[in-house]
């Protein structure tokens, strides 16, 4: 299997892109998958919190991009799973010191050691941005369900279709299912409709997910949880699988909800 290389972005901050990224991880990691995780929010990482590894940080992606370690001195060994390494952002350099070359020239190197490259993109169309995108083969789109996270969305989905990248799949994030329910927050139906994305998956608002990022121990270990379990499913639809969707909503089944199957295309 060749190394897929993903960049999980969004265009708005404060959507989980981050918590998106450690999830999909550690849930690709727990299918047997070898993963990278790279924070490029270079000044403002903080991928390195929300796995529990900020305190093992020794080397970061500018020093390696200087020359001052090598990769394997750079990565660091998940906590729990030897299938998951953070190469982490550094956080006293602005977002000039790693280039789109240098990213490019990063993933190279991880091409053959790993199934997965999973690129947490930093806010915003800029530096950061271009950085995150420019070595991925495919993109996962994240969003919350409000109109402007889905206009920020919407526009870095333009500029991916204008180049010509593969957009794989769209993460509704932060869904609270009593709003959607009294018609105060767009439902998943409206937003795919808007974006025209496949879905990948719907995570609800919960405090287990706070609670899981606070102690820097990702929700997706825990299967015994919905969100636990709609980020295996999604890494399982990112491998291929036919896998249904699982309603967060509780009422009869909608057209996101028949949208069954996860569709490689």
């Amino acid at each position: 299997m060749p190394t897929r290389v993903i960049t999980i972005t969004s265009g708005k901050g404060g959507v989980g892109k981050t918590t998106t990224t450690a999830n999909l991880g550690v849930a690709l990691a727990n299918l047997g998958k070898r993963v990278v995780v790279i924070d490029t929010d270079i000044g403002l990482r903080n991928l390195d919190v929300v796995m529990g590894l900020q305190n093992r940080i020794i080397y970061d992606i500018v020093d390696l991009v200087e020359g001052r370690c090598r990769l394997r001195q750079a990565l660091i060994r998940d906590r729990t799973t030897s299938e998951l390494y953070l190469l982490p952002a550094a956080q006293s350099h602005d977002k000039s010191a790693v280039s789109p070359a240098d990213m490019l020239r990063v993933c190279e190197q991880l091409r053959g050691a790993c199934d997965f490259v999973l690129i947490d993109s930093p806010a915003g169309i800029e530096t950061g941005f271009r950085n995150a995108v420019a070595a991925a083969d495919e993109f996962v789109l994240v969003t919350t369900a409000d109109t402007s996270s889905i206009q920020d969305v919407d526009r870095v989905l333009g500029i991916l279709e204008t180049e010509g990248r593969q957009v794989v799949g769209l993460v509704i994030n932060r869904l609270h299912p009593q709003l959607v329910r009294r018609g105060e927050m767009m439902s998943p139906d409206q937003v795919v409709k808007m974006l025209a994305i496949e879905l990948l998956g719907v995570i609800p608002e919960t405090e287990e997910v706070l609670l899981a990022n606070s102690k820097g121990l990702p929700i997706a270990y825990d299967l015994g949880t919905l969100p636990g379990k709609v980020y295996d499913q999604m890494a399982r639809r990112l491998l291929g699988e036919r896998v249904p969707h699982r309603s967060v909503l509780n009422k009869s089944p909608s057209v996101w909800q028949r949208l069954s199957f996860w569709r490689r295309g």
